[in-house]
């Protein structure tokens, strides 16, 4: 089986369900939205949440899809920064859990951890991120030999704005012979280094994952059907979804449109990256385009019927079982 490496923030996704709105105020986080909060916010806020019930997962966009991709079998690797804390602890355990081989550096600031706030009726969700430890990941940290031997490197869009570790950290996995696939992450991310993205996109990046809003930013073209014209240009493989639309993919004239897949939606943190997952899971298995973006439909379904980024057994099984039929059906 082919093995993947991903690079991310390293953070800990504080999960807490809202009575009201009267805390997303208190700390003016309008509703949706995703704000960088510094260490005593980060800290006054977690305080606040403890008293409802907090869940803590091991998150971080890239640590996500390297979870998923472990659970279905590939060898799959990590690189993060964490602080020598609680939170820093739990995100290694958990990663080596679920069969992640952990390469985590060590920062004298506090573990970086995501506060999610989930809301309302349709389950809306907003975050108060302090990225912290995860912040200090610097181009000397990384190695060629960290690189060599992996078949593909998935690099989260939320690194970007580290522009000097995210171009070291393409120039080692493009000499390692990796494949390369960049999630966007964020249409405010991909506002704010358009130049950056497009320059790393065209020299070295083979799969671009990204939502509408951020192929609408990357390219400024409202269509998603027309905005995946332009970014399959710069790739091999160009990837737009359209949340519960479904899913575009192109690679070179092959062009295929993806439903979604069945599922009762309670929160969506997480599905990108999962989707991500199954893609590119199915792509090491030599499944065709469509095939590649019907798994990550199947995976993205079914987080999205859970709080949080992590998918019960019950549900991976179901996933397997139904992703298992789809690749005999293409015949592998």
């Amino acid at each position: 089986m082919k093995s993947i490496l991903g690079i991310g923030n390293a953070l800990t996704d504080i999960l807490a369900v809202l009575p009201d709105d009267s805390l997303l105020n208190t700390y003016h986080l309008p509703k949706g939205s995703m704000q960088h909060v510094d260490m005593e916010t980060g800290d006054k806020i977690w305080a606040a949440l403890k008293p409802l019930g907090v869940k803590y997962v091991a998150g971080g966009s890239a640590a996500n899809t390297i979870t998923c991709t472990a659970i279905f079998g590939m060898p799959s690797s990590f690189i993060g920064k964490i602080g020598d804390d609680e939170l820093g602890l739990l995100f290694k355990s958990d990663q080596e859990q679920y069969g992640v081989k952990s390469m985590l550096f060590k920062s004298e600031h506090s573990s970086g951890r995501s506060m999610v706030f989930v809301s309302g009726g349709n389950a809306e969700r907003t975050f108060a991120v302090y990225l912290g430890a995860a912040l200090d990941l610097v181009p000397e940290d990384l190695k060629l030999e960290y690189f060599e031997g992996h078949d593909y490197f998935h690099i989260e869009g939320y690194l970007v704005q580290n522009q000097a570790l995210i171009r070291r950290a393409v120039e080692l996995a493009h000499e390692a012979g990796c494949l390369i696939s960049l999630d966007m992450a964020s249409y405010n991310v991909v506002e704010s280094n358009n130049a950056f993205l497009h320059d790393i996109v065209e020299k070295y990046v083979d799969i671009v994952f990204a939502n509408e809003t951020e192929s609408r930013a990357f390219t400024k073209i409202d269509d998603p059907r027309k905005a995946l014209d332009e970014i399959a240009k710069l790739c091999s493989i160009a990837v737009v979804k359209v949340g519960k639309d479904g899913s575009w993919v192109k690679s070179g004239d092959e062009v295929h449109f993806i439903p979604v897949w069945p599922a009762d939606t309670i929160d969506a943190t997480g599905a990108g990256d999962t989707y991500a997952a199954g893609f590119l899971y199915a792509h090491a298995l030599g499944m065709p385009l469509d095939v590649c973006g019907k798994v990550g439909s199947i995976i993205a379904a079914k987080v999205v019927e859970v709080i949080g980024t992590k998918i019960d057994i019950p549900r991976w099984k179901a996933a397997k079982a139904e992703i298992r039929e789809l690749i005999e059906q293409n015949g592998k």
